[in-house]
């Protein structure tokens, strides 16, 4: 059998959701058409702009349509006027590498053992020109959740400009825009059962951002270009899904991992991740050998063209090399079962004992 455990990196497409994809494949106009068409193909996105808008806690004209998280993190990183930009450590490659090449300084925020934002640190770091705040809702290695509203609620007192990165978040946990109460926020349909290249940046009113693409007036004219809406009826579909809940699963792994040093244990973190230590054998050695009996599952994030190298979240988190380079990440979803989390068990244990038996 083959249990598909990396839900984080691209979770498999929920039902309801093809279901959906597959009525607007049938919807041909342009939404950008005044015919007959075009008008039925405007009215399937706004209808779905509307249901995510409900799902999300913020008004349908605050959503920009865009091609995933990645496009999202970008536009909200290079479109905004501030003077400086501030990251915490532990963010996904898309942030890191946008607030790199925005050409303003860039600050990092430290964080605690636990991958936690030191917001002590954070306030001092506040008092200085307007600044970006970038900081994801939930770590996609980790599963570590920041305390953004605190966050949040710093950066505004600063007068600068918050962006929450909640990715991963969506679907595993609650999440209002209105109740968050930052600036910008960025959410994707594919790591919950939604379809891969589509996502959205939520835009507080009155924010001005400049877009990353430019030519025709769609999206308010915050993004160029035909909407997806095959995609974006997806999208609304997946956030209208049951949330997932796989805490009682991740607790009988967790509970199967014989001492086994779990990242981010003791704080709150995503209830379908764990990442964890399996010292004696490098991570790219585990991973191959968790497929070759039939667990597929990660080292970390999905975004590096397939290599294996050592995380960055591991190394803010004080992590020494020579054990975050056996870390293994197990994620969940929403079509994981309790026979998957025996077969991931099995599998560990005799991986675990040959380690054991090659230290003896």
């Amino acid at each position: 059998m083959r249990t598909y455990l990396d839900h984080n990196a691209t979770s498999p497409l929920r039902p309801e959701v093809k279901a959906a994809m597959l009525a607007a494949m049938d919807v041909h106009g342009n939404a950008s058409s005044v015919h007959h068409e075009g008008r039925k193909a405007r009215k399937m996105m706004d209808d779905a702009r509307e249901n995510l808008a409900f799902n999300l806690g913020c008004l349908p004209q605050m959503i920009t349509f865009t091609s995933g998280g990645t496009e999202a993190n970008t536009t909200a990183i290079g479109g905004v006027e501030v003077e400086r930009i501030l990251i915490s450590a532990v963010e996904h490659d898309s942030v890191r590498a946008a607030a790199a090449a925005s050409g303003k300084p860039l600050e990092i925020i430290p964080v605690d053992h636990s991958g936690l934002v030191d917001l002590a640190e954070l306030e001092k770091m506040l008092q200085g020109p307007k600044a970006l705040v970038s900081v994801m809702v939930a770590n996609n290695e980790s599963g570590v959740v920041q305390n953004v509203e605190e966050i949040v609620r710093l950066t505004a007192k600063a007068g600068s400009i918050s962006h929450v990165d909640a990715v991963q978040a969506l679907g595993k946990r609650p999440l209002n825009f209105g109740l968050v109460g930052c600036d910008l926020m960025t959410v994707g349909a594919h790591k919950v059962g939604g379809p891969v290249g589509i996502g959205a940046l939520i835009i507080r009113d009155g924010l001005v951002v400049k877009p990353l693409l430019n030519g025709g007036g769609q999206e308010l004219r915050r993004r160029a270009g035909t909407e997806n809406l095959v995609a974006i009826a997806g999208f609304a579909a997946a956030a209208q899904a049951p949330r997932v809940d796989t805490k009682q699963l991740v607790d009988t792994l967790e509970a199967a991992l014989d001492g086994a040093l779990i990242f981010g244990n003791g704080v709150e973190r995503l209830n379908n991740t764990t990442c964890f230590a399996m010292e004696g054998m490098k991570a790219e050695t585990a991973l191959m050998n968790f497929d070759l009996e039939g667990v597929a599952l990660s080292s970390g994030s999905a975004c590096s063209s397939g290599k294996v190298g050592r995380s960055h979240v591991l190394e803010a988190m004080g992590v020494a090399p020579a054990i975050s380079s056996t870390a293994l990440r197990v994620s969940l979803g929403w079509n994981t079962t309790a026979e998957d989390i025996r077969h991931f068990i099995t599998v560990w244990r005799k991986l675990n004992q040959r380690v054991k038996a090659k230290a003896a």
